[in-house]
């Protein structure tokens, strides 16, 4: 073990410590040529990072409720929250007054930030107003099987915007040395 800590020790002697993706110098980074060098954010900031905890806490209550009204509204609503995040890490103020003044959905905002998230806004800005019959307890708004297809929908939209903002790039591992035969 302390063999390898010292061989460590001098490749980032050598060869000078490699930048981190997040600014200063990492430890355990490695030789500089083993990252990109564009500098890249590792994880979005917290505010999506609570919502897309709460967006994950919503699908797993959706997945248990029985009645299907209460389902749908629930996964549509985690999709919701999944959206409000790629706003929080990506969004910018509007810039003139007349856009400021209009009330937009966040759907309609989604694709302009994110376009490759378009057929996700467009999925889930179809099934508002559903949601919202839902919501307001009318019987029949949405079956076992819509809210079903809803709850994967907004599951796999979750996991495609948590990789999406949060994940951090992966940079190569170090090659482990091979103990002495002799």
């Amino acid at each position: 073990m302390a063999n390898s800590s010292a061989a460590a020790a001098s490749r980032c002697r050598a060869g000078g410590p490699a930048p981190s993706p997040t600014g200063p110098v990492a430890a355990s980074s490695g030789p500089a040529n083993d990252v990109h060098p564009v500098l890249r954010r590792t994880t979005a900031p917290p505010a999506a990072l609570d919502l897309l905890a709460q967006a994950r806490a919503g699908l797993d209550e959706a997945a248990v409720l029985p009645v299907p009204n209460e389902r749908y509204a629930t996964a549509h609503l985690a999709a919701l929250r999944t959206a409000a995040a790629v706003l929080a890490a990506r969004g910018r103020p509007e810039t003139t007054r007349r856009r400021r003044e209009r009330i937009r959905s966040a759907w309609e905002v989604l694709p302009e930030i994110a376009p490759e998230l378009t057929e996700w806004s467009a999925l889930f800005a179809s099934g508002a107003r559903r949601r919202a019959r839902a919501e307001a307890g009318i019987p029949g708004a949405a079956g076992s099987r819509d809210a079903d297809d809803l709850l994967r929908d907004a599951a796999m939209f979750l996991r495609l915007v948590e990789r999406l903002l949060a994940l951090q790039p992966t940079l190569p591992q170090a090659r482990k040395e091979r103990p002495d035969a002799g």
